[in-house]
């Protein structure tokens, strides 16, 4: 089993390296799509090859729906896309917030500092936000209040075993999702620095969902 797992673990690392490298500044095209959404469809069936929870599995096969709208053209691509990773984001905070080991007592100093400043950070893309996300506001800004609960969830996660990957998997996860946000409403993609920021999203969210299914593959082999 655990051969089998890390086979597919490899698989979403090579399509996820592969679309890195060649085609994140691509136009949308087929099999682009393909290449994005499958290498986190590999990390899904690495979670449930391994005995993960399946509201991991059930996160992982929802973003890359999500990976597969957003590689595609459109407001109503993007649309649907937020939708899904809306939906993966509920997900993973509901696997988060059922651990029977977590809750508050993981809520020391450094939790304070790290909820503090995912508070800060929603304000301050909600004011940065609102001006220029024109119709897409509404679903922009409820996007950004799922994720945001995301990653204060993840600080309810014990930080035992390999456990401890989560939450930088959802700082990260926050980190590219407001770069990404920042990209597509305030610079542009005609910006000089839209290249090297298509890059940052693209490793930052593969990393996470990876941490992610480690953390938790790693967990159940315990």
């Amino acid at each position: 089993m655990l051969g089998l797992v890390t086979f597919l673990g490899l698989i979403g690392l090579a399509l996820a390296v592969f679309y890195g490298a060649r085609q994140v500044l691509g136009a949308p095209a087929w099999g682009r799509s393909c290449v994005k959404a499958g290498s986190v469809v590999a990390l899904a069936a690495a979670s449930v090859a391994c005995g993960a929870p399946w509201l991991l599995g059930a996160a992982l096969l929802v973003s890359a729906v999500g990976d597969w709208m957003l590689s595609r053209p459109g407001d109503c691509a993007f649309l649907i896309g937020v939708a899904a990773f809306a939906s993966a984001h509920m997900a993973y905070a509901a696997l988060f917030l059922s651990l029977p080991e977590g809750g508050l007592n993981h809520f020391g100093a450094g939790s304070a500092v790290i909820g503090g400043a995912l508070l800060i950070l929603g304000l301050a893309m909600a004011v940065i936000l609102w001006p220029r996300a024109g119709a897409l506001r509404g679903p922009v800004l409820a996007y950004l209040a799922v994720i945001l609960c995301m990653g204060c969830a993840a600080l309810a996660v014990p930080r035992t075993g390999a456990l401890w990957l989560v939450l930088p998997g959802a700082v990260l996860f926050v980190a590219s999702d407001t770069v990404l946000a920042f990209e597509r409403f305030v610079i542009r993609a005609e910006h000089p620095a839209a290249r090297g920021m298509a890059r940052f999203i693209w490793g930052s969210y593969w990393s996470a969902q990876a941490l992610f299914t480690l953390a938790f593959c790693l967990q159940s082999f315990r």
